[in-house]
Order: structure tokens, then sequence, then C-alpha cells
């Protein structure tokens, strides 16, 4: 809407500007072919204010002047006429106050001027605009016949007149226009915002029905599951009445089992995580952020050996952050799975603690495979893994990462990663630091 309003208002703009140009222009050409008939009396008249001329060519000069008044008279198409058909214009009753007409021989020497003088200018035939586009001018060249000959130059005729009145029209039409395009875009914005609230109505049922759905199912889910999950686990204490051959079924069962109970707990907590603020009882307590990063990575160091990968922390700083410790714990668990899960033997996973300002920064940087660039703000989306970059991981669904931002965001925060393929991936935390 605004480049449609704004190209319409400039082609009125222009419109209107060219209109008044024009008009303009008319207007000092009728001027100019009006005073055009006073060119004979004007040289007449320079010529006996200055008679250091010789006198013979003032007599050829007479005679020319005769001769061109009785053309003048005698030519009625090119001159603007009156109602009764003759050439008896006055031009001195069409000049306004704020016009000027100057006459100027054939060597573009003035005989004579009315009305406010311009500035000494060079006489080109046509229209200009000068002085800073405050003046409009029109020239226009006087050609005489002598018997039928060659036409010969006489002299020339400019007209010109102020464009301020046309700058206060234009100067009011801006104005108009930009009022007019300030009321049709609040207009339309407040249409749109309707429109768009009536078309997003079903939408939002549909996503709150699909909410409701994810959150029921994985409530009914729980039930069977653990009914399936305990079935197992008794068959598999009792190995002797296994029939042999179903040793791997029942393994596998019991893996499905486990992968299904974790993705219903996952989205159930997704689900509470979505949920408005103003419906969660928040129970808060201010978590000290350095002995829970120091429990977690005395909790991943074993598996941290077993993959012959390097554990640092730098918790140098004692932090605190209001919020919940069992979640923030699967946060920072499912973090720092990742980067030792994806970093290869050999390999660092760092755990930074830092303060900046009033924030309280966790870094988890870790040398491992790295995340594409198409990829990286794919990242925290559910059920995503990139397959291009990482091996699918046993029994992985894809849901940490979700997890953690939601985690974030559940606690006024802020999560981001920086990732470059074979050079590692940086999974940053940002929290308000009590005060």
């Amino acid at each position: 809407m605004v480049a449609i309003l704004g190209g319409s208002a400039i082609a009125v703009y222009e419109f209107f500007y060219s209109s008044l140009e024009q008009e303009l222009d008319q207007g000092l050409e009728v001027l100019a072919q009006a005073a055009s008939h006073s060119l004979v009396a004007i040289e007449k008249q320079h010529l006996s204010e200055n008679p250091e001329k010789d006198d013979e060519s003032d007599k050829q000069s007479e005679q020319r002047n005769d001769d061109f008044q009785i053309k003048l008279e005698l030519e009625k198409v090119t001159r603007q006429l009156d109602k009764d058909g003759d050439l008896d214009i006055p031009w001195q009753n069409l000049r306004e106050p704020d016009q000027a007409v100057e006459w100027f021989n054939e060597a573009g020497e003035m005989l004579g001027n009315s009305g406010k003088t311009l500035l000494p200018l060079p006489i080109k035939s046509g229209f200009q605009t000068i002085q800073n586009g405050q003046i409009r001018s029109a020239t226009i060249p006087i050609y005489i016949s002598y018997d039928n000959r060659k036409k010969e130059l006489k002299g020339y005729i400019r007209t010109s007149e102020s464009t301020k009145e046309v700058e206060e029209v234009l100067s009011r039409l801006r104005w108009k226009l930009g009022y007019g395009s300030i009321i049709c875009l609040s207009l339309t914005a407040v249409g749109g915002l309707w429109l768009t609230k009536q078309s997003l109505k079903p939408i939002e049922e549909s996503f709150q029905q699909l909410k409701q759905f994810t959150a029921d199912a994985s409530h009914e889910l729980r039930s069977p599951l653990t009914a399936i999950k305990t079935s197992v686990e008794v068959m598999q204490s009792h190995p002797e009445r296994i029939h042999a051959a179903d040793v791997k079924k029942m393994a596998a069962i019991d893996s499905a089992t486990k992968q299904m109970t974790q993705l219903v707990e996952d989205l159930l907590l997704l689900t509470r995580m979505d949920a408005p603020a103003a419906t969660i009882v928040r129970e808060w307590i201010a978590v000290p952020l350095d002995e829970l990063l120091e429990d977690l990575l005395d909790l991943w160091e074993l598996q941290a050996q077993e993959k012959q990968i390097i554990l640092k922390s730098n918790l140098a700083i004692d932090t605190s952050v209001m919020g919940d410790a069992a979640q923030l714990t699967r946060l920072f668990c499912n973090l720092i799975g990742n980067a030792i899960h994806y970093t290869p033997a050999g390999g660092i996973v760092t755990v930074s603690l830092s303060r900046k300002n009033r924030s309280t920064i966790v870094s988890v940087e870790d040398t491992g495979i790295g995340i594409a660039p198409e990829d990286v703000k794919l990242v925290f989306d559910r059920f995503w893994r990139a397959d291009r970059a990482r091996n699918r991981r046993e029994g992985g669904l894809g849901m940490g990462l979700a997890i953690a931002q939601a985690i974030v965001q559940s606690h006024r925060g802020e999560i981001s990663v920086t990732s470059q393929l074979g050079v590692g991936s940086c999974f940053q935390v940002k929290f308000s630091s009590l005060a």
C-alpha cells in the first residue's frame, strides 16, 4: 500500500506540475505575441533616444519599421485575436504585476522593458526556468519579410513571470497529498490488522486444538507405555522364561518403549512451555549456575573419557539466576550431551561461565563436525536433525535443542549458536543476573 500510494501521489503531483507549467508557458507566450506589436514603436523610441545613429540608417530603419507594421497588420494567422478579430490587443492590459516584458533588436540589445527587469542573460529562444527556479521566461524571435523575400530577423520578445504562485499551489498540493496518504495508510493499517485478525482466527483455533491434542495424546500414551515397559522389564528379569529366538525381539521392544516414553515426556514438557505465562504457576528459586554446571560436568566426565574427549571448564565466577533448577539442568544437559556426541575422538568440549554487564552468559563450545550455514537457523526446530552434516543419533528424536530453546525462553533468556563445518559449534545462553 505504501508503494501504491507513493506511486499514485507522485503521478498526481507530476500531472499537476506539468499542467501548471504548461498553463504558465501559454500565458507567457500570449503575452509575448501581444507585446510583439509594440516592437516597432519601442525601436523608434530607442533610435530617437540615440541620435548618434547614422541618419541614412535611421531612414532605412524607419522604412523597415513602416513595412513591418504593415506586415503585422496583414498577418493574422500566427497572432492571438480579440473578439472583433483585429490585432489591437494592448499588451499592457495583458501583463500582470508579477510579469515582465523585454524587447530586443536582432543583435540581442535591449530596446526597452516593462515590469521587473531580469538579470542580464543571453537571448535564447524557447522557455527557460532561471534564478533557481523562481522565474519562468519565454523568448520568441520576430521575423519580417519585404516584398515576399526571405524572412529577416527583426528582434526578440522575452516575457517572464514569477513562479511563486505555482510553487504555492504545489506546496498546498504536497501537504494535501501527504495528509491524505497518512490518513489512507492509517485506515489501511487498521483495516489490515482487523482483516488479518479475522483470517487468523481459524488458524489459531486449529493450532490450539493441535496443541491440546498433543497434550492429551501424550498424557494418554503414558499409561500404556508404562504398562509395556513394566511388562518387558518383568519378562527380562526372568530370562529363563524367554525363548532364545525372542531375546532380540524383547530388546527391540524395550528400546522402542524407552524411545516412545522419552518422546511423550518431551512433548508434554513442550506443551507446558507453550502454555501462556499467566496459566503457569512459577516456583522459581535462585539457582547457582556454577554449582549446577560443575555437577553436570562430573556427570558427563565418564562418557567424555570413553569417547576420548577432553572436557574443559571455565567456571571462575559465582553467579545465580532465578529459575527452575530441574529445567535448567535439562537445558545444559542437552547442550553438553550434544557437544560430546557430535565431537569426534580427540576433540575438546569447553563449558564457560561469564558475566557481562547485568547478564550471565553460559557457553558450550566444541570442536566437532559443525553445522552447515543453511542449517544453523533450523537447529532449534522440533524433530529437526541435520542428516547431511550429522549422523542419526540412536534414540535421538530431534527434540533436545527445541526443548533447550523453550526452557531459555521461559526463563526470559536468549540462546544463540555459531558454527562452521569441520571446525565446531558454540551454543551461548544469556540470562539476567541476580542483583
